[in-house]
C-alpha cells in the first residue's frame, strides 16, 4: 500500500547514483501537495531535506538527509527511510523543477510552497542535553541522534542511526514560536496515530546558541531539553 502511494504522487523516480557535482541552491521552505487524500509534506532546512507521507488520522512514511538542488535535480543523501531501510546511506537523484515558487515532477504534480513565516527556531537542531533531577545529562555527539527540523512554522522530529540504517520514530506539524512560548500543533505522528490533532505547549528559549526547551511530552510526562545546532 505504502509502495503505491508513492506511484499515485509521482515520487518513485529515485534513482542511486553519485551526487551532482553541478551548482547547487537550497530550497528553503515547505511545499506541499495532496492526491487521494494522501499529504506529501516536504521541509528544506539548512541543507536538510525531510519528505512526510500521511493520511489526515494516520501516518504512512518519511525519509530523508542532506541534499544539493541543480534546478532540475534534487540529490539526497538518504540519512533515513523507514519505507526501504535499503535507501539509507545512498544518494537519491530526483528530477524537479521550480515553477514559480513551487516545484513540479516531470508527471506533473505539483508540490505547493507554503507561505514564508520565519521564526527564531528556524534551521536544523539536534538533541545535545537532558535535564533529570535538578543536573543537565549532555548527550555527547554519535551515530544514533534525533534531529529536529524547523522551517516556515512547520517541524519535524526524527530519532535516527544511519550507520545502522535505525528508525526510531517521528512526528510533525505546526509550530508558532513567540515570547519564549512554544506550541506544536500535531499533523503525524509514527507512534500513535491518535495525537494526531492535539496542541502541546512549552517554554522554548536561545541561550548561548542552544535551544532550552522545557514542559510536558505528548504523554504528559516533564520535559527539559536542550538542543544545539546540528
Amino acid at each position: 500500500m505504502k509502495s503505491l502511494t508513492i506511484i499515485i504522487i509521482g515520487i518513485c523516480i529515485f534513482f542511486a547514483s553519485p551526487a551532482s557535482s553541478q551548482p547547487s541552491s537550497p530550497l528553503n521552505g515547505v511545499y506541499h501537495t495532496k492526491v487521494s487524500g494522501t499529504n506529501t509534506l516536504w521541509l528544506f532546512s539548512d541543507g536538510y531535506s525531510s519528505q512526510i507521507v500521511y493520511k489526515d488520522t494516520e501516518y504512512l512514511f518519511t525519509k530523508g538527509g542532506p541534499y544539493k538542488y541543480n534546478g532540475e535535480t534534487l540529490s539526497i543523501i538518504v540519512e533515513y527511510s523507514d519505507n526501504d531501510s535499503s535507501e539509507v546511506g545512498k544518494t537519491q537523484d530526483i528530477q524537479m523543477f521550480l515553477e514559480g515558487s513551487n516545484l513540479k515532477s516531470p508527471e506533473g504534480v505539483v508540490f505547493k510552497k507554503q507561505p514564508t513565516k520565519t521564526q527564531e527556531l528556524d534551521g536544523v537542531w539536534r538533541i545535545s542535553g537532558r535535564k533529570q533531577g535538578d543536573e543537565i545529562n549532555i548527550i555527547q555527539r554519535g551515530d544514533r541522534k534525533t534531529i529536529k527540523i524547523l522551517i516556515d512554522g512547520y517541524f519535524q522530529w526524527v530519532a535516527i542511526n544511519p550507520s545502522v540504517k535505525g528508525f526510531y520514530g517521528t512526528g510533525g506539524g505546526h509550530y508558532t514560536h513567540k515570547d519564549q512560548q512554544y506550541t506544536e500543533h500535531i499533523l503525524f505522528f509514527s507512534r500513535d496515530n491518535s495525537r494526531v490533532g492535539n496542541y502541546l505547549n512549552f517554554k522554548g528559549e536561545i541561550k548561548d546558541d542552544s535551544w532550552h526547551h522545557s514542559g510536558n511530552s505528548s504523554k504528559g510526562d516533564p520535559i527539559y531539553e536542550i538542543w544545539s545546532s546540528e
